[in-house]
Parts: C-alpha cells; sequence; structure tokens
C-alpha cells in the first residue's frame, strides 16, 4: 500500500526518489515490499509503487537514486547509548584494542602502541602518554599492565592505559605520583586502588604500594587529568570525529551517555559552530549528582537546538563484569587478585543515593537512564524505580543500560514497571568465553543480554555499543544478537536468546526511537517522519545469519542529507571552540 502526503499538504517536487534493492520500513504493514521513497525538505513524502513516485514526485531536478539489486534502505540507526566523544577520543589515543578491532596482544606490544603515540604529534602535545582498549582477558597471560609495565614505556611522562571497558585502568609510577596514590592513600569509596602488598602496620594505616591497577572511582581521576592533558587542538576534535564515526556505521542520531555539565556547556559551543547544526543528532544525558546541584543547567528538552539536546540524566549503580568490578547476587566464577571467593563485586551508590537521584529525575521531567550490570545493581534500580513510580506515576521509560546480567524474574519487574532495558549485546562476542571460563561459568554465562525474555514478553528492547567500549559498528549489533557468536571459540553463547535479524533491527531502529519519545519523527521509513537513512550493501533480514557481520555501510543520510561519505559541501570535522571536550566525559561507559 503506497503512502503519500495528501495532495493539498503538497509543495512541490521531491529532491530525492530512492529505488531499487530492498526497502525495509521496520513498520507494521504486512503488504509487499514498497519499491520506493521520495523525499522532500527532509522528511519522506512517498512510500510505495516506484511508477507512482515518478509519476506524482519527480520534476527536473529531484535526483535518482537507484540502490544496487543487494543493497537495503532501512531507517537510520539510532543509538541507544554510547559515548559519541569518548568514539573521538578513541580514534585520537593510542590503539590498544585486541582483534579484530587493534592488534595488541600482550604488553609488549601495548608497550610498543603507547610509544608509537608518544612520538606522534598528538601524543608530543599531550601531557601524558594515554592509550585505550586494552583487555586482559585478550592479553598473553590474562594480566592487568602494571607501573612496572608503563614505567618501560616513559618514565618522563604520565602514562595511562585504559581499560576496554573505561572502568579500570593502569598507571605509570609517575602517574601515580600525580594522583597522589601511595601506600597510605585508602581505597576511595565505590573504587580499589589495586596494591603490590596489603597489609596493616601498628604504627598507622598501611594499605600496600600501588601497582597501578586503578577501578572505578579510583581511576576515574586518572582520566580526567589525562584527557585534561590533552591540547585543546586534539581534544576539540573529539565531538566531530566522534560523529563522523557513528555516521560511517549508518547511526543519524548519537548519545553522549554520562556527560558532566561543563562538557555539556561545551558540546552546545560545538553545535553552535556548525552553521546549519551538527550533521546527526546528538541526545545527552547528564551525571545525575551533577544535575542535581545545578538542576537550572541541565535545560532538558524533547526538541533539538543546532541537532543536540540534553535528555536527562545518567545514574552509575555499579561497574564492569568483563573487568569484575559489577554488582552481582552471586560470587564471581574467578574473584580478581586479593580478592576471596565471596567477592560479589560492589556497588556504587547507596540505595538511598540511587533513590534520590531517581526522584530527582521524576520531578524534573528528565529521563533516567541507569547504568546496571550486575544483577545486584537491577535490583537495586527496580526497587528504587518501583518506589519511585508510586509517587510520580508510571510510563517515564526509565532505561536500564547494560543489563548484562539480568534474571528472567528481573526482566518481568522491567515489563511491570515500564523499564526499557538496552542490551549491550555485542558482549555475546568479545566477552562471551571469558564471561564462561572466567567471569560467571557456563550456567550463568549463557544467559547474558537476555534479549529474548524481552521478545517473548513483547517488550521493545534495544541494543547499542557504548562506544569507546566498542567501535560504534551497528552491524556487530545486529549480528551479535541473532549469533551470539563468541571472539576466541567461535561458539554460540546461549541459543536460546537468539533473537531474530527483524527483532535486532528493530532495537536500532524503531524501538530506539521509542526509547527517546521520538517514535513519532524517526525509527522507520513512513510518510512524515524524518528522511533519517541508511543503505547497506545487503539486507540483513535475507541474507543468512552467519554473514550479517559481512555487511557494510554505503552511505548514511540525515533529514535527506548525505553525512557518509563526507563530501566537500558537508564536510567533518567543523570549526570547534578552542577549549573543547578537555574533561572526562566518557568514565562509566
Amino acid at each position: 500500500m503506497s503512502q503519500e502526503i495528501s495532495p493539498g499538504t503538497r509543495s512541490g517536487d521531491a529532491d530525492i526518489i530512492f529505488s531499487g534493492g530492498s526497502i525495509v520500513t521496520v513498520t507494521d504493514d504486512k503488504s509487499a515490499a514498497p519499491e520506493a521513497v521520495a523525499v522532500k525538505d527532509g522528511r519522506i513524502v512517498f512510500v510505495g509503487s516506484l511508477s507512482q513516485a515518478q509519476t506524482e514526485w519527480r520534476g527536473p531536478d529531484t535526483r535518482l537514486h537507484a540502490l544496487l539489486p543487494d543493497q537495503a534502505l532501512l531507517p537510520g540507526f539510532i543509538d541507544a547509548h554510547g559515548h559519541v566523544t569518548g568514539a573521538g577520543l578513541q580514534a585520537t589515543i593510542a590503539n590498544l584494542l585486541a582483534a579484530p578491532d587493534g592488534d595488541v596482544t600482550d604488553i609488549a606490544s601495548l608497550q610498543d602502541k603507547l610509544r608509537e603515540f608518544a612520538e606522534s604529534e598528538v601524543g608530543e602535545r599531550s601531557d601524558w602518554i594515554i592509550g585505550f582498549g586494552y583487555d586482559d582477558s585478550m592479553l598473553a597471560g590474562g594480566k592487568h599492565p602494571t607501573r612496572d609495565d608503563l614505567d618501560a614505556v616513559s618514565t618522563e611522562k604520565p602514562v595511562l592505559a585504559i581499560h576496554q571497558s573505561f572502568h579500570l585502568g593502569a598507571v605509570n609510577s609517575l602517574g601515580l605520583e600525580r594522583l597522589e596514590y601511595t601506600a597510605t592513600t585508602p581505597d576511595p569509596e565505590g573504587g580499589v586502588i589495586r596494591r603490590r602488598l596489603e597489609r596493616a602496620a601498628e604504627s598507622g594505616p598501611v594499605y600496600g604500594e600501588p601497582n597501578g591497577v586503578l577501578e572505578e572511582t579510583a581511576f576515574n581521576p586518572a582520566a580526567d587529568l589525562a584527557i585534561a592533558g590533552m591540547d585543546p587542538v586534539d581534544s576539540g576534535q573529539f565531538l566531530p570525529m566522534g560523529l563522523l564515526s557513528a555516521a560511517s556505521f549508518g547511526f543519524t542520531t548519537v548519545q553522549e551517555g554520562a556527560a558532566s555539565l561543563e562538557v555539556l556547556g561545551l558540546m552546545r559551543q560545538v553545535a553552535d559552530a556548525y552553521p546549519t547544526g551538527l550533521p546527526t543528532d546528538v541526545v545527552v544525558y547528564v551525571k545525575a549528582d551533577q544535575a542535581m546541584k545545578s538542576p537550572e543547567a541541565v535545560l532538558a528538552s524533547r526538541k533539538y537546538s543546532k541537532g543536540l539536546r540534553a535528555a536527562g540524566v545518567k545514574l552509575i549503580l555499579d561497574g564492569s563484569p568483563q573487568g569484575r568490578t559489577a554488582w552481582l547476587t552471586e560470587p564471581y566464577l574467578t574473584p580478581p587478585d586479593g580478592k576471596d571467593e565471596e567477592y560479589r563485586g560492589y556497588a556504587a551508590l547507596s540505595d538511598k543515593d540511587v533513590l534520590a537521584q531517581v526522584r530527582a529525575g521524576f520531578a524534573n521531567d528528565w529521563h533516567v537512564i541507569a547504568h546496571v550490570n550486575g544483577d545486584a545493581a537491577i535490583d537495586q534500580l527496580i526497587q528504587c524505580v518501583r518506589s519511585a513510580t508510586k509517587e510520580a506515576g508510571q510510563d517515564r521509560r526509565t532505561t536500564a543500560i547494560h543489563c548484562q546480567t539480568a534474571r528472567e524474574d528481573q526482566i518481568e519487574a522491567f515489563r511491570e514497571l515500564g523499564i526499557i532495558p538496552s542490551f549491550f549485546s555485542m558482549h555475546t562476542y568479545y566477552w562471551g568465553d571469558w564471561y564462561r571460563k572466567t567471569v560467571l561459568g557456563p550456567e550463568r554465562a549463557v544467559d547474558i543480554s537476555p534479549a529474548r525474555w524481552a521478545v517473548d514478553r513483547g517488550m521493545a528492547y534495544t541494543s547499542h555499543h557504548d562506544a569507546p567500549v566498542a567501535l560504534p559498528n551497528s552491524i556487530a549489533i545486529l549480528s551479535s544478537q541473532v549469533t551470539r557468536v563468541t571472539r576466541t571459540s567461535g561458539s554460540v553463547l546461549g541459543p536460546d536468546q537468539c533473537v531474530s535479524a527483524l527483532d535486532a533491527v528493530k532495537s536500532i531502529t524503531i524501538n530506539a526511537a521509542r526509547q527517546y519519545f521520538e517514535e513519532d519523527t524517526k525509527g522507520s521509513i513512513e510518510v512524515g517522519k524524518l528522511a533519517d537513512l541508511v543503505i547497506l550493501s545487503h539486507n540483513p533480514l535475507t541474507i543468512p545469519e552467519r554473514k550479517i557481520k559481512d555487511i557494510t555501510v554505503v552511505e548514511t543520510i540525515k533529514e535527506g542529507r548525505t553525512v557518509y561519505p563526507p563530501s566537500t559541501t558537508h564536510p567533518h570535522p567543523a570549526p570547534v571552540p578552542r577549549k573543547a571536550m578537555s574533561a572526562a566525559a566518557f568514565a562509566h561507559c
């Protein structure tokens, strides 16, 4: 069935008509797939037959865009959770990732990457030598780099190697000096300074000489100092580079998922520097504790200004399961060094603080998203949302971010309370084998990222990439949900949790639009919606499931304008303020 703007509201010929290939509308319409989509002034004005599109909407200046037979046109992808400036950071500093996104395999190759960065133009301008993405589960020996390992990189500059989770990191001896971490420094609340030796002395507190590895709130100041120590010429490009990276994977709406108020202000300056606004829409969530102190500075809105809007607040309730800092109800299969067999991770906030932050979100009409990886943290969120909902009403679309170890009873509680689970489904690929062998054991590991439980309950779940923890790879999001194939062994982790390709596509289109309260304007190919579109090399709904991972993004279109590949007409990046993105907006991914 054809859709088009009514004749009384038409205002001329279409700017562009897409046809050929496959058109995946992501709607509930069961009729035959349309042959053409017409776009006018950034909106979809027609969806239907090619002959009708050409007869009624083609004019002398209308551009015809014919897809190749294997290609597919889909709604533009919507980032349900990520850190777009973090993606820019990721593209700027040393790449410490393992395959397939990098080639760090051991401490020696990690050291080489950091030395290369130190000798680069960006590294020479930076106060710190900094790299991102090492994964102890993929390093030979399965150990984190220590201060001694990083002293071998430099003793003249502080060095920071950031774990892929962005919840841990390691610094050299000079880095520890800058942080003023010594044997007499206690662990901060919600964090751990790992030690060479832990003991108590009779003459005052001695906790043990730091070994360089830092967790959670002990790690965050290192990231703050290192990123602030980068030259503004480089940090000022984090947002533009992050936007380009996201657009290269088909995203037309992206998220900054844990910004400080300072970073929110700087992002607004960056948006204003673009003559016609940001090339893709950016949704910003402010750290809840900061928002509560200065609510007037948040200026949350459902409307975009220059392509940017503050949507609400981000709560952080625990840490990283792959880094073994997430808060579980049952012990880790293998505790980290120095922890006993009953170690379950730890909470980031008290029940009182979580409830206060949720209440503040509801009271200020801020959309609340909450980082919850461990099932104990999920219990805490459910308890606090239930209490706040009784006071303020339902349908807040509170979003539980990551939900790695959610139990089935917790997914049911999400359904009852209207909480949207947003799964970091790529965990099944990147760390599925690590979960099975080290973190949770085989019985618990099979149900990480339990999207099938949500589908079976008719829930509109979303899925995300959490860049810079992973590349903002839309195709990997789709493939990981459909196949759940792991990186190292190639086995299927929990086949009962696999979902259909259509469910996976919905998780980054119409369901993600609903999460943002934008389902009336985004997330499907329908008349009246924004012409946010992506062209893929193949149709993910018809290609063999194991080949979804090989799909590539051909073109990304925001409101009818191509934003990837970039062009001389609409280049990336735009000019930015001299001081920009110099604070760490990326912690607690």
